[in-house]
């Protein structure tokens, strides 16, 4: 579990490794590993046999986060509290034995496992920039639990610290220091060692800064004026920004805030008792069962077909050097393929490149990639007008914009030069997968993926599978997501695929709102109070009114004689025929766009669509929002547009940006209650129609399926 060993100058060094598993994680068993040896470390010092100590990790990773399966089925604050007191108590007791501590990070450190680290009195880590460090616990509903909030407030100071915590960023060792979450970096395991035992020779006594009496945290604390305002102003800031659904960011700026003005000891209970009550909120529930189960699912192959070797993908072909072709190059090469990057013209191709080149400059600035790998990394890239570059290119994305003929061209000149195993993906947002490889001269070997912008962001990417695209063809485009870090979703060759589909409801549902006669500005604050990352008419203009339409009109043709028209489609005609104001790519639609982006609402829309509503219900207004997505999603689950419910929880999320607090489409029925979603449902159908009507796939659903 722990080995122990000790050189000449009384150096003793930990060595991390857990028996029977590839990672060291830090749980109760590793704590109590702990004691024997931090007992016999106080002997040693009291001895005077001991002048440092150093922990490093005998695995690939250094320490792993805590265990979240626990932590998702605890449900008492007051056992949280009493597990997050005992961590704080045995890293308070590795930080407080006498003698400096040295942290030796080898490989990924993240959540408790930098903890850990910040217990150290110093942390030196390789220079690799593949590793991770950090906390990002934010990132599903947490905060950590033993002290890094107080920790890194004294260490950083509360207006350094507080984004750090915030963002939920998983550092590279080089931006980690940049940003003082280490001290020194290593260029291998042997100058790590060395450049540790060095400082903990030159450091006999060490005190952490709150154990200083005369101590006092960077910048000083919410108590003092000036930075009492600015704190003030965070908050506010956050307030705006999440509508304080998210309690373990509120949490992070009212600890820093009240645990500034506290003594140490008092501000680490503290933090326990913020832990407890973000660690059992039903919020966390819905973050940790979608972003960390549903994710690890979906990683672990939902939705791929079986049978099938892992497919890897060497050399990439992109056709379209546009921002999204561009977006998806750079993706490419951030995980080590090569790529054929090709346009119309040379010079056109060649702007994809510096596209690519100043994303590179960007995460150099960052310190995610170092200056001199920015030439390795552009080596990878080449640029053509020609189609005889992709004879050795295992897949091709096409990604050219939303007209047939010009994807069909695009694809026939590539499939020319490609042999009988590589793999053609298109991007497409509205043209059916089945339409366009009928032109394939490989249908079995076409397939779509449609990735949301930007490309380079987005986690999820869409697989879509054509009537004739073949099931090896699947798992080869998902395997391909995978190697590029994007999450995966196997859909169903229907109208807006599964994404497009459900978010069109929302946008529709805002603008039957519009026509109903409550007011614009309204309606977009509803749907960012509701979770939404915006409005329903902002989504609509950067959608396009006439794609908006088109969904619609394909879902007509889908139903036939069972389809009944939205209530919205006649203020889309009027906006779209009669108004000639048709989105954001023509700087006319629901909002006017200067050049500069700046988009404001149009004035002259209550000319056209009077406000009426003097009062409003801000809950049922919030929930027509998010019940018609949740409803469209349940219709997709039961036609077999997506099959998996970790899958829909997490496009939505992460694809067009449905609330994260609730977890998803499908956990959001979980957090409700389903008898009460059901009910809910049955009064919006009496009051506004049959698209409030639940599918048969909804009301059998069994509670289980909805939990990991």
């Amino acid at each position: 579990m722990i080995h122990y060993r000790k050189d000449t100058d009384h150096i003793a060094t930990l060595i991390l490794d857990m028996s029977g598993r590839a990672g060291n994680l830090l749980n109760h068993q590793i704590v109590a590993a702990f004691a024997p040896v931090i007992a016999h470390l106080k002997q040693e010092k009291a001895a005077g046999k001991l002048n440092g100590v150093i922990i490093t990790s005998a695995k690939q990773d250094f320490l792993e986060s805590g265990d979240l399966d626990y932590l998702y089925r605890l449900e008492d604050p007051a056992k949280a509290f009493e597990a997050a007191q005992q961590l704080k108590q045995f890293l308070r007791d590795l930080e407080v034995p006498g003698v400096p501590v040295a942290a030796a990070i080898n490989g990924d450190a993240l959540g408790t496992g930098f903890e850990l680290t910040l217990a150290c009195h110093y942390r030196i880590a390789l220079a690799d920039s593949k590793l991770r460090m950090g906390h990002p616990e934010v990132k599903i509903g947490l905060i950590p639990s033993g002290g890094a909030i107080i920790r890194l407030m004294w260490l950083l100071g509360i207006e350094r610290a507080y984004p750090l915590l915030l963002e939920g960023r998983r550092y590279s060792p080089q931006e980690a220091h940049k940003v003082g979450l280490i001290d020194a970096l290593a260029t291998d395991r042997e100058d790590m060692m060395a450049k540790a035992k060095a400082w903990l020779l030159r450091h006999h006594d060490v005190a952490r800064p709150w154990d200083d009496p005369n101590g006092s945290i960077p910048g000083g604390t919410a108590a003092d004026p000036n930075l009492g305002h600015r704190i003030r102003l965070l908050t506010a800031r956050l307030s705006a920004h999440t509508n304080d659904l998210y309690p373990a960011k509120r949490a992070i700026i009212d600890l820093l805030a009240e645990g500034s003005k506290l003594d140490f000891a008092t501000a680490y209970r503290l933090d326990s008792r913020y832990y407890a009550r973000v660690a059992t909120d039903p919020v966390t529930k819905n973050m940790i069962s979608t972003y960390w189960f549903d994710k690890q699912a979906v990683r672990g192959g939902v939705g791929r077909p079986k049978g099938f070797g892992k497919f890897r993908a060497r050399k990439v072909g992109i056709i379209g050097a546009g921002q999204m072709g561009s977006g998806i190059a750079f993706l490419c090469l951030r995980n080590g393929l090569q790529v054929v990057l090709k346009d119309v013209s040379q010079p056109i191709a060649d702007r994809g490149k510096e596209y690519v080149s100043a994303k590179i400059d960007e995460y150099i600035e960052r310190g995610t990639f170092q200056l001199e790998e920015r030439e390795q990394l552009l080596e990878r890239v080449t640029t053509t007008n020609q189609s005889d570059l992709f004879k050795d290119c295992d897949i091709v994305v096409e990604a050219v914009f939303e007209n047939k003929s010009v994807k069909t061209k695009v694809t026939r000149e590539a499939e020319e030069h490609l042999d009988e195993y590589s793999v053609f993906a298109t991007n497409t947002l509205s043209i059916p997968i089945t339409e366009l490889g009928k032109e394939s001269l490989r249908p079995a070997n076409y397939v779509g993926l449609h990735f949301f912008s930007p490309a380079e962001k987005t986690a999820v990417v869409e697989v879509v599978a054509g009537a004739a695209t073949s099931e090896e063809t699947v798992a080869r485009a998902f395997d391909f997501a995978i190697s590029i870090r994007k999450l995966p979703v196997v859909v169903k060759d229907s109208w807006g695929f599964f994404a497009a589909r459900v978010l069109n409801t929302y946008i529709l549902e805002g603008i039957t709102m519009l026509s109903e006669g409550y007011s614009a500005a309204l309606i977009e604050n509803m749907g960012r109070q509701a979770g939404m990352k915006s409005g329903p008419l902002a989504m609509a203009d950067d959608l396009g009114l006439k794609l908006v339409l088109r969904y619609e009109q394909q879902a007509a043709e889908h139903y036939g004689e069972r389809y009944k028209q939205h209530p919205a489609v006649e203020a889309l005609t009027v906006m779209r025929d009669e108004l000639q104001r048709t989105g954001r790519s023509k700087r006319l639609g629901f909002y006017d766009y200067e050049e500069n982006g700046t988009a404001r609402l149009w004035a002259g829309l209550a000319d056209h669509f009077p406000v009426t509503k003097e009062s409003y219900d801000r809950t049922r207004m919030k929930d027509r929002f998010l019940f018609a997505q949740v409803i469209e999603a349940g219709w997709c689950l039961q036609e077999h547009v997506i099959e998996h419910i970790e899958a829909a929880n997490l496009a939505s999320v992460y694809g067009w940006g449905f609330p994260g607090y609730t977890g998803g489409v499908m956990r959001y029925i979980h957090s409700y209650g389903e008898d009460e979603f059901v009910g809910r449902c049955g009064e919006l159908r009496k009051r506004y129609g049959q698209r409030f009507t639940v599918p048969k796939y909804l009301r059998e659903l069994d509670n289980a399926v909805l939990t990991p």
